[in-house]
């Protein structure tokens, strides 16, 4: 029994110790310098059927898989509700990615580097982050080599492989161009690839893989259109305020009953302005709660799951050596 037991411990231990060995190093270069193929910048050139067209029209994201090698890759399709502009001041945001992204404990910039674009090459920055994420029981720490491309309206990465990483190995793309029905409105292209060290649990593997596609573009896609409708109310707000008046401070020709008039309907659309920009304000207050409260809830509910499972594992090993020492009496 003893023996069983310190069998079973010395495996534990060497599981822990290969986690802790392959942890991340912010000093230690990467054991290798890429084994999956970085994307190229520039129009996926993606057709899109009717079909597509109806999901995208109705706001949700439409899937389909791109040629990569000898297999493929996921894509996602998405529409937002506002310029290309705002779309890439979020996306560009890493500073803030903990703030928007979910699963993204930390994030932050560690280098920043302008580069003159050619015609050859038309690579406009280079930006490496270093980034968290979190799972019941597991963070994942990485660090990443955005390069930027504003004229091919793209944006590729890779992992930064002058650092170790608790990802293997990743890739992925951001196209970002105008909607072809409203150049108010943006249609985004996203794709990633993924390779997970053999160490890390199947479910974050598939979340990396699979869900992480459309939380991607989800995000972008609420916090661009939270950011826009910001900035309209704001430029309302402002246009109002600077109002073109007469050279007798009115805004009207009626005489000094009109302009006293003018001015008090300035007043009461300036208080609509206003009114209206704090009750945007608190439906996105009251959006990020209730965003928050569901992450909460689904964190609780994951560490449940994950205590039950435990739960569940401590009774049967409890069980075996149970039945083991039994079948000991029994043999002596």
């Amino acid at each position: 029994m003893k023996i069983f037991l310190l069998f079973s411990f010395l495996i534990i231990a060497a599981h822990v110790q290969q986690i802790v060995v392959e942890a991340s190093s912010f000093t230690e270069p990467h054991d290798h310098q890429g084994i999956v193929s970085p994307f190229t910048p520039g129009d996926p050139k993606i057709p899109l059927n009717k079909k597509a067209l109806e999901i995208l029209s109705s706001g949700k994201p439409y899937q389909t898989q791109i040629q990569s090698g000898s297999g493929g890759r996921g894509l996602v399709v998405q529409d937002v509700d506002a310029p290309t502009d705002v779309v890439w001041g979020r996306i560009l945001d890493y500073d803030n990615y903990a703030k928007m992204v979910p699963k993204t404990v930390e994030s932050k910039n560690y280098k920043v580097q302008n580069v003159k674009p050619t015609k050859k090459d038309p690579l406009s920055q280079i930006i490496y982050t270093r980034m968290k994420v979190g799972f019941p029981v597991l963070k994942l720490e990485f660090f990443v080599k955005h390069l930027y491309y504003p004229e091919l309206k793209s944006l590729t990465w890779t992992l930064d492989y002058s650092k170790k990483s608790d990802f293997n190995d990743s890739c992925g793309f951001w196209f970002v161009t105008p909607h072809p029905d409203d150049d108010q409105r943006t249609r985004l292209f996203y794709s990633v690839e993924v390779s997970m060290f053999d160490w890390i649990p199947k479910f974050v593997v598939d979340f990396m893989s699979t869900k992480a596609l459309t939380d991607a573009t989800a995000w972008v896609k609420k916090y661009s259109e939270m950011e826009y409708i910001k900035q309209k109310t704001e430029e309302k707000s402002q246009q109002i305020a600077v109002a073109p008046k007469s050279k007798n401070g009115n805004n009207n020709k009626g005489g000094k009953k009109k302009g006293l008039f003018a001015k008090l309907m300035f007043w009461k659309d300036k208080a609509e302005i206003e009114n209206e920009r704090k009750r945007a304000l608190e439906e996105e207050t009251k959006k990020l709660m209730a965003e928050a409260a569901r992450r909460k809830a689904e964190e609780e509910a994951r560490k449940k799951i994950f205590v039950s499972w435990a739960r569940i594992g401590m009774a049967s090993a409890i069980f075996v050596f149970s039945i083991y020492n039994v079948h000991l009496k029994i043999s002596s």
